[in-house]
């Protein structure tokens, strides 16, 4: 496989870090999206067999959906073999506790992995508490991220903040790319143009007269395989009552089959902020709490547990209000219909439906990353609303 110049350079620079008896822990890549980071990644392991054909390599993402994306790019690229692993990051290093009914109750970081090198992909997800359980192993790890969007949604933690190796060249074939198009607009200038960029992939003006019935349309015509994202939590909580109402819901209250999303992480159950899932169980356990089983996204396990009722349609998360001080016995969840760009980083979706927002406090350079995550979110489809 011919590499581009920057691609070459990116892995002179892996191969000297890996080869280095003193070699620093870690080492970051950054690459933008088309730069080809994965591809990178497979011919990165390709030349490592050429100096240790024995390398038992991890490599894992910050979500499921992550990891089996990078999966299949790796064995396309005949990069992949039976030594290696590739999992979520909490599949690699945590072990599940299960109670008699097969309910996970918790997680236990794992004493030993028997590996030589760790490869993150999607880096730019991983918080400060994780990257502590990964970098306790000992073990090298080539960090891989998109160093162009938003920092992790929670703390000052950001590992994709000044990269070690950079890609910065967007593929030939990735230029031709419509939505990689509307991603390099976001990211240098902080506007993408309305117009047709190719099939399904436009971005609509707010005041034009086809939008509000184009938004109402993508709206009701809601699927699982759709992400709809926005800025305001208040314009959240209205699409989400848009949504559920399209759907048949008549109740404010969450019900079976209602799509949710996790607002704080818990290690301990493996669940996220911003992981999405589908409620299978629901039954009320006193005033405040819901006792559930949510089929998430990313895990083969049911989670369990009790969620905070009074969340649900609120327009602001409990982390973020004067009761967040006091212990909760349970987990934070609300509808999932509709997403903050924030929550949604380490998500894609086929069709991505977008309505720009910028908040009064962001730079210019805050809103280009906010955009650019946004537009990355979208795999086949994206409808882009704003000015």
């Amino acid at each position: 496989m011919e590499l581009s110049k920057d691609q070459q350079c990116a892995l002179d620079e892996l191969m000297s870090w890996y080869k280095d008896p003193d070699k620093a822990p870690f080492i970051t890549l950054g690459g933008y999206a088309g730069t080809g980071k994965t591809t990178l990644m497979g011919v990165f392991k390709k030349e490592l067999l050429t100096i240790d054909n024995h390398a038992r390599i991890a490599f894992c993402s910050y979500t499921g959906r992550a990891a089996q994306n990078l999966k299949n790019k790796l064995k396309e690229a005949g990069a992949y073999s039976a030594r290696d692993s590739v999992s979520t990051i909490h599949g690699l290093i945590y072990t599940p506790l299960e109670n008699g009914h097969g309910h996970i109750t918790g997680w236990e970081r794992k004493d030993l992995l028997e590996r030589d090198l760790i490869v993150v992909d999607e880096a730019s997800m991983v918080d400060g508490a994780i990257w502590k359980d990964l970098m306790s192993y000992n073990i090298p790890i080539v960090a891989v991220g998109d160093h162009g969007q938003l920092p992790p949604i929670s703390g000052s933690f950001n590992l994709m903040h000044a990269p070690d190796v950079l890609l910065t060249e967007i593929h030939r074939q990735a230029r031709d790319n419509p939505i990689i198009k509307m991603s390099e607009f976001a990211r240098r200038t902080g506007r993408v143009p309305p117009q047709h960029y190719g099939p399904g992939i436009v971005k609509y003006l707010n005041e034009d007269c086809d939008a509000q019935e184009k938004t109402g349309e993508l709206l009701e015509s809601f699927k699982p395989d759709t992400l709809v994202l926005c800025g305001y939590n208040s314009t959240r909580v209205k699409i989400n009552k848009f949504v559920r109402a399209a759907l048949g819901y008549e109740k404010p209250t969450p019900e079976r089959g209602d799509r949710v999303i996790c607002l704080r992480n818990n290690h301990k159950k493996a669940i996220c902020n911003g992981m999405l899932g589908t409620l299978v169980e629901i039954e009320a356990d006193n005033k405040d709490w819901y006792s559930v089983e949510i089929k998430m996204d990313d895990r083969d396990k049911l989670y369990s547990g009790l969620i905070y009722a009074p969340q649900f349609g609120a327009d602001t998360p409990f982390n973020f209000t004067k009761d967040r001080k006091h212990t909760l016995v349970g987990d934070l969840f609300d509808f999932g219909y509709a997403l903050t760009v924030h929550k949604a980083q380490g998500s894609q979706a086929k069709k991505v439906v977008m309505f720009e927002e910028r908040f009064s406090r962001m730079d210019d350079e805050m809103w280009r990353r906010w955009l650019y995550t946004g537009v990355t979110r979208a795999e086949e489809e994206l409808y882009l609303f704003g000015s």
